[in-house]
C-alpha cells in the first residue's frame, strides 16, 4: 500500500451551524509548534483537536488523536481515521473549533471534524511518502569519479565528502530503495 505526506501546510475551513471548523493539515516535524503558535492565535477558541500519524524508524506508524474537551470519540478518532483513510502519514492535523452556539449532538460533531480534515487533505498536494537512508560509501581515487555518476543517476543526496588516503568516502542520503542499488 502506497502512503503519502505533505511537505508544507495546508488548510480549509467548514461551517456547521454557525460553529467554524479550520482545519490545518502539517508535516509532522511542523506539528507541536504549530500547534502552539495555532494555540496562540486563537485563544477564543473553543477546542483545538489534534490527530497525528508518523513513521517510527523500526517501520511501526505510532498515531493518535486527542479530542481536547469534546466528548470521548467524536473529533479526535474520526480526524484520525481521516488520515489512515487518505493513506498519510509523517502528517498532523489541528482542527480549531468556534463554537456557534448549537450542540451538534455526538454524530455531528463527528462528521464535522472528519470533514474539516478531508477538506484541508482535499487541497493538500499529496507526495508519495518514501523512507529516506543515509549510508557512507567509499572508493578508491580512480572509481571516485564512477561512485559519483552512479550517486547522481540515482538522484541521491551528497551530505558529505571527505578524502582519506585511499580515496573518498561520501555520506549519501535518499530514498531507501534508491539508496540499497548503490
Amino acid at each position: 500500500m502506497p502512503l503519502f505526506t505533505v511537505e508544507q501546510e495546508y488548510n480549509a475551513i467548514l461551517e456547521e451551524k454557525k460553529s467554524r471548523f479550520l482545519a490545518f493539515l502539517v508535516p509532522h516535524v511542523d506539528f507541536a509548534q504549530r500547534l502552539a503558535d495555532l494555540r496562540d492565535e486563537h485563544k477564543k477558541a473553543n477546542h483545538h483537536v489534534t490527530a497525528f500519524r508518523r513513521m517510527l524508524p523500526e517501520g511501526r506508524i505510532d498515531e493518535g488523536g486527542k479530542d481536547d474537551g469534546e466528548p470521548s470519540g467524536t473529533s479526535g478518532m474520526p480526524t484520525l481515521k481521516t488520515l489512515i483513510g487518505a493513506d498519510l502519514v509523517d502528517v498532523g492535523v489541528i482542527i480549531v473549533r468556534y463554537f456557534g452556539g448549537t450542540k451538534l449532538g455526538t454524530g455531528g460533531l463527528a462528521r464535522a471534524y472528519s470533514g474539516a480534515a478531508n477538506l484541508a487533505i482535499r487541497e493538500a498536494d499529496l507526495v508519495p511518502w518514501l523512507r529516506i537512508k543515509t549510508r557512507s560509501v567509499s572508493a578508491s581515487f580512480s572509481s571516485s569519479a564512477e561512485l559519483e555518476r552512479q550517486v547522481i543517476l540515482l538522484q541521491l543526496e551528497i551530505i558529505e565528502r571527505t578524502f582519506t588516503e585511499d580515496g573518498v568516502t561520501l555520506l549519501v542520503s535518499g530514498p531507501e530503495d534508491q539508496i540499497d542499488k548503490l
